[in-house]
């Protein structure tokens, strides 16, 4: 059984003060996670999107907790706290997530993935179901290897997803651009991105106050530089070594229709891969849903 070492802090601007842990994988990896919500409460474990880390869930810590659920949100190999994995594939990351899980003495729970995160949920309803007491795909980007998959996208995000999958080594100059834009001014970079969002995101953005969480949380993503964002990338655009038509569990999906990051094209295709996807579009709303609904989706999550 892997071991949990002493706690570790996270950056000092992080609101909840919460502290990161790790564990060691059998492979010799650390493995990094912070843990949200009700200490006692029904699990998650969450996946987060790109450029993120685990500290993306830091916003919706007390309404998880009001809920009564203990949401356990991971880095990915390379992010924050977690050892980069040199070569791993999607398909590799329920291994990781079954080894957490038995270091913290928890037979089943719920996984949720929001973005770049919704493909790594979606893995471990094909290859873990077993495990699983529900699956939640939140504004879940999809796979690119169909037609017009990237339909509806940010311009921004249509070129640098295109070049990627024509070139996988182009995403190194970009990741190290963004880690160079994200270490300079981690606020600075959120808010320039943020002044992009479509209309139905920018009234989330200011109403929720999130930008000091989201910046942070990008931060978190090169605190050892620029691999882990690299691979990510690459990882995503490689094939993911199983169909989402093959995931053989209730799959939960809530998508707006006005996400400009995550097309809403991309959330009816899994509603129409799955074989059963209960799927939830929500009129006039955008990529930050993950927020605004976090009460419905984590409440559903933990039925």
């Amino acid at each position: 059984m892997p071991d949990v070492p002493d706690k570790i802090p996270q950056p000092t601007t992080n609101p909840t003060n919460i502290l990161g842990k790790q564990i060691r994988l059998a492979d010799g990896r650390q493995l990094g996670y912070t843990e949200y919500g009700d200490p006692q409460g029904k699990p998650i474990f969450h996946s987060h999107g790109w450029v993120s880390s685990r500290l993306e869930f830091g916003h919706n810590h007390d309404i998880a907790k009001t809920l009564g659920a203990r949401v356990i949100s991971v880095d990915r190999p390379g992010v924050g706290l977690s050892d980069f994995q040199p070569g791993r594939r999607i398909l590799d990351w329920p291994d990781d997530i079954t080894q957490l899980a038995d270091t913290l003495g928890i037979d089943r729970f719920a996984v949720s993935g929001w973005s770049f995160g919704g493909p790594y949920a979606a893995v471990c309803s094909y290859k873990i179901s077993h495990r699983l007491t529900a699956v939640g795909l939140i504004a879940a980007i999809a796979p690119l290897n169909r037609p017009g998959a990237m339909q509806g996208m940010m311009r921004p995000g249509r070129l640098i997803l295109g070049l990627g999958k024509k070139a996988p080594w182009i995403l190194r100059p970009i990741a190290w651009r963004i880690g160079r834009m994200v270490r300079s001014s981690p606020q600075g970079f959120v808010e320039k991105m943020s002044a992009s969002l479509p209309a139905a995101d920018l009234e989330v953005y200011s109403r929720l106050g999130i930008g000091t969480g989201l910046a942070e949380s990008v931060e978190e993503m090169f605190r050892t530089g620029n691999r882990g964002a690299y691979w990510d990338g690459v990882a995503f655009l490689r094939p993911w070594g199983f169909r989402v038509e093959d995931i053989r569990m209730k799959v939960s999906l809530w998508q707006g229709d006005a996400d400009l990051s995550v097309p809403l094209q991309m959330g009816e295709y899994y509603a129409s891969a799955i074989p059963d996807c209960a799927a939830t579009f929500y009129a006039n709303e955008g990529h930050l849903v993950f927020f605004s609904h976090a009460e419905e989706i984590i409440g559903a999550l933990i039925l």
